[in-house]
């Protein structure tokens, strides 16, 4: 499809089209004038007090009766065009957030935050970065606010894709909560043919009384996830020799690239336990001031396992088999079809992560809504402990012994962030609102990897490699909004920042290889403009600079090769430029809400994994330009038809290419006018909610992705192999009960239909969930 449209005939079109940038019925939470949002609930989002663009939100309410959410994320589950890479219940590692114009592997062009807390890691992009999202459990939602696009100089240019603020429950009397769920899904792929469950369990106290007001969540996950990656073979790779055993129970299939390819087996199935504790307490210090401190813990513990399909003439499984003297090359020549195939350590692996996180958070706040308001508020968020320990074979073993094998144990303890921030408001004349601020994020990385003689249990041996590194981001900001006339509202921003980062430390197993201290400074101005035609109907233009800066992990986590010189990594990554702007039709007309936004974005210098010619390794370069442009419908209707059936529904086209790119991914100019990786051209949401009675609550969703790519040549053409990106059409069912004032249960189905869809790892199939609440 050739997206091309002049400025006229977009502003046309969207003059024609209507929409409204509040989807839900949020409106006892928000108040809106000119296009303009104002945030006027008593829970207070972490958002900026007048926001100039799209913005979407969702209800506690809502979430319970209508979004089958056994994590934080899920709650994002059927907003407009977003979309959480979460590959089974509890995935901590790889949930990455994908928005308009950014892809599942950019992580750090979102920003994710709980009651203002950072959420989102910014010490790296991409999949091992994911938000924090175990800190927040459904339980403790009050609603979601969503900001779209880098329109609010609040933000660091992480925002380019867009903002969440999860904003979480705070009694205003004694209260009581507790739930408990089961879940379950039989799973079918290659030859693996299993039924994986587990189970929630959470429980919520809070109480205020005079000044001071506590909440304390406790929540426990213990979930089975399906196989994630596998053991591949392309046959061509094969050598046809004569005389070797043969191996059954691999299974033929068709590449991403196109060529047929066997499967030997699962590389990596976890089963993780994860504990979530947050306590909060907030006191008023009078009419006008709180203070407030958040403590949140999570602990998380997974085993990845794999196995081998392969099995010999006896009917025995075939695994990889540690090289001992007499048997030099154990695992040298299977016969598979008439070729040989070797096996390697890396085939089947065994992992174990042990984890345990801290946050810390401290505001103090005044709100008056008078002439000025203030805040001052600092977070630190810490790995503790952080271990990861990997079977990697070097003496004589089984391959499925559990222990008592060689390995390697990486440790990210002294790995974290710490923010702090003033902000303030003012109100100079109705109408008139003024934010300003000084923030300053600091984010420090260390990573060292050891040998071990015991994967599984020993201690860490000797120092194999190591990466350490500090960036830090210094920010003044100022936005004025205010009405030029009766139906005309302005805003204007902008954000001046310091970026620097200094201890770059790449270790391999000789001399460490330090990298030079940089800093740089940027300016990103920000305007909207809004216009009220009628009383139910706003048209807005928005437009934003933003910067995305090298994260700790792209510049300096690599290696170093005999030489000394640092490979995979890149110290001297320029940072991402992004302009960014929308124009946007709103409208309401009682219980009917519409939306309609064209956006665009030209970024420059865009980070993203390719091939360097001086090493012959991918490592993370800038890719010169990158233009996405698009159309966002967003829909919302109560009652439809008949009285207790509502609707939510988006549709969302985008034409994300790559215009110039002096680097390659095999040869030059291969990724010239290619599709942006992991970005489809059509996204789809709905939600059907029908309230039976006062009781009895049902829904039904749906979500849609067309074709994606995960290369940047686009050569990936089968999306439905492993590491491909497929497209996928899924539907939800959620019944919910609710007994009495205490008690209700709710059952559900994801993936209702059963559909086998990729994100370079399998998404869960088929999944059944059921729960019971107690609220007092």
């Amino acid at each position: 499809m050739n997206f091309k449209l002049t400025p006229v005939a977009a502003a046309l079109l969207t003059l024609a089209s209507t929409a409204h940038a509040q989807t839900t019925d949020d409106t006892a939470e928000r108040t809106k004038t000119l296009g303009t949002v104002v945030i006027t609930g008593s829970q207070p989002t972490s958002l900026p007090t007048t926001i100039p663009t799209t913005i979407e939100g969702i209800k506690r309410e809502k979430i319970e009766k209508s979004i089958n959410a056994t994590d934080s994320e899920d709650a994002l589950k059927y907003m407009p065009s977003l979309l959480v890479r979460k590959r089974y219940i509890g995935d901590y590692n790889h949930a990455v957030l994908s928005t308009r114009a950014s892809g599942t592997g950019n992580s750090a062009r979102s920003l994710v935050y709980a009651d203002g807390v950072l959420l989102s890691n910014l010490l790296g992009n991409g999949a091992n970065f994911t938000p924090r999202w175990g800190l927040v459990t459904p339980e403790e939602i009050e609603r979601v606010d969503v900001l779209y696009g880098p329109f609010s100089a609040a933000y660091a240019g992480n925002s380019v894709g867009a903002v969440v603020d999860y904003v979480t429950r705070m009694p205003k009397q004694f209260e009581a909560h507790a739930k408990v769920g089961y879940f379950v899904q039989p799973f079918q792929l290659y030859n693996t043919n299993e039924t994986y469950k587990g189970w929630q369990a959470s429980a919520s106290l809070g109480d205020r009384q005079g000044p001071w007001a506590w909440w304390l969540n406790v929540n426990r996950v213990d979930s089975e996830g399906q196989p994630l990656t596998f053991a591949t073979r392309v046959v061509s790779t094969g050598t046809a020799t004569a005389g070797q055993p043969a191996a059954s129970g691999a299974v033929l299939e068709t590449s991403p690239l196109g060529q047929p390819q066997y499967i030997l087996g699962t590389g990596t199935q976890y089963r993780t336990v994860q504990d979530h504790f947050k306590a909060k307490l907030a006191y008023d210090i009078n009419s006008t001031v709180r203070a407030a401190y958040t403590f949140g813990l999570w602990r998380n513990k997974a085993q990845g396992h794999s196995a081998s399909y392969l099995r010999d003439g006896s009917g025995n499984a075939i695994g990889y088999a540690a090289p001992t003297a007499a048997t030099p090359s154990p695992n040298n020549g299977y016969d598979l079809g008439g070729r040989a195939y070797t096996l390697a350590a890396g085939d089947f692996p065994r992992t174990r992560d042990t984890l345990e996180h801290t946050m810390h958070a401290l505001s103090v706040k005044q709100r008056t809504g008078g002439f000025f308001d203030w805040e001052v508020a600092a977070s630190l968020y810490d790995y503790g402990k952080d271990l990861q320990r990997a079977w990697a074979p070097v003496t004589t073993g089984a391959a499925n012994a559990l222990n008592s094998q060689a390995g390697r144990v990486t440790d990210g303890k002294g790995t974290g962030w710490h923010t702090l921030a003033f902000k303030a408001v003012l109100r100079p004349a109705p109408g008139h609102v003024v934010d300003a601020g000084i923030q300053q994020d600091t984010y420090k990385l260390r990573t060292a990897v050891y040998a071990s003689a015991d994967w599984f249990d020993g201690s860490p041996g000797a120092q194999t490699s190591r990466f350490d590194g500090n960036t830090r981001l210094r920010s003044l900001y100022a936005q004025d909004s205010w009405h030029l006339a009766e139906r005309w509202q302005a805003v204007l921003g902008g954000r001046a920042e310091q970026w620097s980062a200094w201890g770059g430390v790449t270790r391999g197993t000789g001399a460490p290889y330090n990298h030079p201290e940089r800093d740089k400074t940027f300016f990103s101005p920000k305007a909207a403009l809004s216009f009220q035609a009628q009383d139910d109907w706003v048209i807005k233009a928005s437009a934003g600079r933003a910067y995305r800066t090298p994260t700790v992990s792209e510049l300096y986590q690599g290696s170093v090769n005999a030489l000394g010189q640092a490979t995979n990594n890149n110290p001297d990554l320029k940072p991402e430029r992004s302009w960014t702007s929308e124009l946007t039709s709103e409208w309401r007309s009682g219980t009917l809400q519409l939306r309609n936004t064209l956006f665009f974005e030209s970024s420059r210098d865009a980070l993203y994994a390719q091939l360097n010619t001086a090493t012959n390794t991918n490592s993370v370069q800038n890719i010169d330009h990158v233009r996405t442009r698009g159309l966002e419908n967003a829909f919302a209707v109560t009652d439809l038809f008949i009285k207790g059936i509502d609707l939510n529904a988006s549709l969302t086209y985008t034409d994300s290419k790559v215009l110039s790119n002096s680097g390659y991914q095999v040869t030059p100019g291969d990724t010239i006018g290619k599709d942006q990786i992991r970005v489809p051209r059509w996204r789809a949401s709905a939600l059907v909610s029908w309230r039976v009675n006062d009781k009895l609550t049902t829904s039904l969703g749906g979500r849609y992705g067309s074709k994606q790519f995960s290369r940047l040549d686009n050569t990936d053409i089968n999306g439905f192999a492993y590491t491909a990106a497929s497209k996928y059409a899924v539907a939800d069912l959620r019944v919910h009960y609710q007994f009495d004032k205490q008690w209700s249960a709710a059952f559900g189905i994801d993936n209702l239909n059963n559909y086998t869809y990729w994100n370079f790892h399998p998404y869960p199939q088929r999944t059944y969930s059921a729960e019971l609440k107690w609220d007092l």
